[in-house]
C-alpha cells in the first residue's frame, strides 16, 4: 500500500492552527468489555479501575488484533537514532500555528487498509496462554511530555505529551527506587508503567495550546482518553517463556519514523478499526465505519538475552521474534509479549491525530510504545504459569 506524505505550507497566524472538515459516516462509539486476571496477591497498591471485576472473562476480541508490522523482520536496527522517543531535542520547535495539520493523505478507509499477516503456527512446545494486567484508561489524567526511559532527568525529553497508566510517579526523574515505592493504578500491586503518546481530536482546541509537549511543540488540539486499554502478556509459538527481571526495559516503534523513511526498521504502527477482523494501517489514520472504535496496537518484543535490563539504544537487549516461526534469535529466550491495544471513540471524518515530535509532522507511521516492569516478583511468577499452562488469566 503507498502512502504519500505532504508537507503543508506553515503559517503564522495564532490560535488552533489548520482545520479541516469532517467526513461524514466516519464516527465511532464506545463498546467497554471488562477482562481480569485472577488474584494471587493481597489487594491492590493505589487507585484501581473501578470497572474492573476479579471475574471478568478476558476479551476474546483482543486476540485478533493485527500484527504490529507485517514487515518487520526479527530483529529490530540496532541504530540508536532509530530509538522510540530519542533525548536529543528536535532540529525546529515551532510554535502550534506553524505545525502542518494532517492531510487528507495521512488517513485511509479502513476497507482500503492491508492485510494482517497471519500468527506463526504454534509448535510443540507453545506458551498458548495469556496474562492481562488491568490498569484503567488513565482516568486520573497523568501526563507529561517526559521519558525517563531514554531522556532521564530531562523536562519535555519527548516533545509531545504521554498517557500514563500503572505507576503513579513517572516523569523525566524516575528511577527504579521512586518506581518501586510509587503508587500504582494497577490491580495486583502492579506498579509497571505502560506510556504512549496521547491522541488527540484536532478540530478542538485543548487545554495545552500554550504548554511544552502541546501547542508549544506543534501538538494541537484536545487529548482523548481511550475507552478501553487491554495490556495482555502473551506467550511464544515455540516455547514457554521465562520470567522478566524488574526494572526490565521495552520500547517498541519508531517516533521518528516519518523522518527515517517509510521502511524505516522500527517502525511498528498498527492502526485498525474494532468492527472490522484482519484489516490495518501501518502509516495511516483509520477511516473507521459507524459504531466501530479506532484501534492502535503496540507489540513488543518479546525476547530477551537473559542478562541486561536495558542497553546502549534501548532495544538490543530484546528482540521480536521471527515472524514467520515465532521462534526467538539465537541465544535469547522467551518472556511474556506485551500487546497493548488502545480502543478511542473519534470524532467523524479525519479529525485526529497522535502527538510527534515536530518534524514528524503527526504521522500515523510515528506511534510508539514505552514499558518498564515493575511487577511484584510473585505476580511475574503467576503470569509466567498462567502463560505456559496455556491459561487466560
Amino acid at each position: 500500500m503507498a502512502v504519500v506524505f505532504a508537507i503543508v505550507a506553515m503559517g503564522g497566524a495564532t490560535g488552533l492552527g489548520v482545520r479541516f472538515a469532517a467526513a461524514a459516516g466516519d464516527g465511532a462509539e464506545a463498546v467497554m468489555t471488562g477482562s481480569t486476571a485472577e488474584d494471587p496477591t493481597p489487594s491492590p497498591t493505589g487507585p484501581v479501575d473501578p470497572s474492573a471485576s476479579p471475574t471478568d472473562p478476558a476479551d476474546p476480541s483482543d486476540t485478533s488484533t493485527p500484527s504490529a508490522n507485517p514487515s518487520d523482520t526479527s530483529t529490530p536496527s540496532a541504530n540508536p537514532s532509530d530509538s522510540s522517543t530519542p533525548s536529543a531535542s528536535p532540529s525546529a520547535n515551532p510554535t502550534e500555528s506553524e505545525q502542518p495539520a494532517p492531510g487528507a493523505e495521512d488517513y485511509v478507509d479502513i476497507a482500503d487498509a492491508g492485510d494482517a499477516a497471519p500468527a506463526p503456527a504454534p509448535g510443540a512446545n507453545a506458551s498458548s496462554g495469556s496474562f492481562i494486567s488491568r490498569c484503567g484508561r488513565n482516568e486520573n489524567g497523568h501526563r507529561n511530555s517526559d521519558n525517563f526511559i531514554v531522556a532521564p532527568g530531562v523536562s519535555n525529553g519527548a516533545h509531545h505529551m504521554h498517557d500514563y497508566v500503572g505507576n503513579l510517579s513517572t516523569d523525566a526523574n524516575s528511577t527504579n527506587e521512586s518506581l518501586a515505592a510509587a503508587g500504582t493504578t494497577c490491580r495486583l500491586g502492579d506498579r509497571s508503567t505502560y506510556f504512549w503518546p496521547v491522541l488527540r481530536d484536532i478540530q478542538q482546541e485543548g487545554d495545552d495550546v500554550d504548554q511544552p509537549g502541546g501547542g508549544k511543540d506543534g501538538n494541537f488540539g484536545k487529548i482523548l482518553t481511550a475507552e478501553r486499554v487491554s495490556l495482555r502478556f502473551r506467550g511464544n509459538p515455540q516455547s514457554k517463556v521465562v520470567a522478566m527481571p524488574r526494572f526490565l526495559r521495552i520500547i517498541t516503534g519508531d517516533a521518528r519514523a516519518f523522518t527515517n523513511g517509510p521502511n524505516a526498521p522500527n517502525a511498528r504502527a498498527a492502526w485498525s478499526c474494532s468492527g472490522t477482523p484482519g484489516k490495518v494501517s501501518t502509516t495511516q489514520y483509520p477511516l473507521c465505519p459507524a459504531g466501530q472504535l479506532v484501534r492502535r496496537t503496540s507489540e513488543f518484543p518479546g525476547c530477551w538475552n537473559g542478562v541486561d535490563i536495558d542497553s546502549a539504544n534501548h532495544r538490543t537487549h530484546t528482540a521480536f521474534a521471527d515472524r514467520i516461526t515465532g521462534a526467538c534469535p539465537t541465544g535469547m529466550k522467551a518472556i511474556p509479549q506485551l500487546q497493548i491495544t488502545l480502543s478511542y471513540r473519534v470524532p467523524v471524518g479525519r479529525s485526529y491525530a497522535l502527538d510527534t515530535f515536530p518534524e514528524q509532522l503527526r504521522k500515523a507511521v510515528t506511534d510508539h510504545n514505552d514499558f518498564t516492569n515493575v511487577m511484584p516478583d510473585r505476580l511475574m511468577r503467576y503470569a509466567v504459569r498462567c502463560i505456559n499452562s496455556g491459561r487466560r488469566c
